[in-house]
């Protein structure tokens, strides 16, 4: 088992939960950097599965213990974090959060017989070219995620010209990508396309163009910070505009940077399981601590319950009989029963609509 380390690479593990434990476990994600407030998420849920869960007994009777990764959303980070995991002896992974960081680091994965199901990772090719059987995921998939984006924009804003941009990120374009090419589909003409950098701070020229263009409605294919930003420099330039976008907007870190250029930002996600019957005693035990439940927090939870189930299943945290007993059960989770098919990809609801308002997200359909 090759378990080498990436000297120098920028790599952060934080060890949780203060017991014993006899299984090693991890989640990574961005727990530093612009997206941080999704490691943020990923962490909280990661912690709270685990501690539940050893609560219950453990897996096998035996206790886990939790390792935190930062891939601060960079690929090559993401592969320290993956090798590194590796060399501490991990089972498996519940991550990691960009499309960007969980494709490379499942290569990884796949060599070291890691186990590695993603609650946030949506770019079709994470599943669709798996390097392997263990790699699996619990939220939906981008084309899944535009086709509904697509027929939304054609069936809600006919006769508006309508603007498509990315972040150029495997997130980012293959959501924008994916989207466009339902909106066409449909019969729909963008009127603009435009790829901009992440991690920018001045979107004023973009926004001068959209004016300049008579846009009336923009899609972003990225993430919460650059869209945010959009948003509110649209507003001071006094342009009137519908913003659009994706599952990276599910968090309050939105609206801290819009303020209210971020009312009536509409985003798709899959149907918010926070509702769920199957997810009010997580919701509360978290909400009491003071904790977020928002985003991602339950799908890591979730990924982390279908894991240790399997591994029940299995009698053994052996990566052959786990993969086995993932591909072939389906299991209760606060996201309420799931299971995957072949490609690794999961059987639950897919995307609806949000509209943000007065600071919150709330589904609209």
């Amino acid at each position: 088992m090759k378990k080498a380390l990436l000297a120098g690479a920028a790599l952060s593990l934080v060890m949780s939960t203060s017991a014993w434990a006899d299984i090693i476990i991890a989640t990574a994600g961005p727990m530093t950097g612009q997206y941080a407030s999704f490691g943020e998420q990923m962490k909280t849920g990661a912690e709270q599965a685990v501690a539940d869960i050893n609560a219950a007994g453990g897996v096998n009777g035996e206790m886990l213990k939790l390792e935190v990764g930062d891939d601060a959303c960079d690929p090559k980070q993401a592969v320290a974090v993956a090798n590194q995991f590796a060399g501490e002896g991990v089972v498996f992974v519940a991550g990691h959060f960009c499309s960007g960081s969980s494709i490379p680091a499942s290569d990884v994965y796949a060599d070291e017989s890691i186990i590695q199901i993603s609650p946030a990772s949506t770019n079709p090719k994470f599943t669709d070219e798996r390097p392997g059987e263990g790699i699996f995921r619990v939220c939906g998939r981008d084309d899944q995620q535009g086709e509904v984006a697509g027929k939304y924009l054609v069936d809600n804003f006919a006769g508006k010209k309508v603007a498509f941009f990315n972040d150029k990120t495997a997130y980012g374009k293959g959501l924008a990508d994916a989207t466009q090419a339902a909106y066409e589909a449909l019969g729909g003409k963008p009127a603009m396309v435009e790829s901009y950098t992440a991690g920018e701070k001045d979107y004023s020229a973009l926004v001068s163009k959209l004016k300049q263009e008579g846009i009336d409605v923009l899609y972003v294919g990225g993430y919460h910070t650059e869209a945010g930003l959009m948003a509110r420099q649209a507003k001071e330039q006094g342009l009137t505009l519908q913003l659009i976008s994706g599952d990276a907007l599910v968090t309050d870190e939105y609206w801290a940077i819009t303020g209210d250029a971020g009312e009536g930002t509409l985003m798709t996600f899959s149907p918010d399981p926070r509702g769920y019957e199957t997810a009010a005693k997580v919701v509360k035990t978290l909400e009491d601590a003071g904790k977020t439940t928002e985003g991602y927090v339950l799908y890591t939870y979730a990924a982390i319950q279908a894991w240790a189930d399997a591994a029940k299943t299995a009698g053994s945290t052996d990566f052959e009989a786990v993969t086995k007993a993932l591909n072939d059960g389906t299991f209760n989770t606060v996201l309420g029963d799931l299971s995957f098919d072949d490609k690794g990809d999961v059987s639950l609801p897919g995307y609806v609509f949000y509209e943000w308002k007065d600071g919150k997200y709330a589904q609209i359909n």
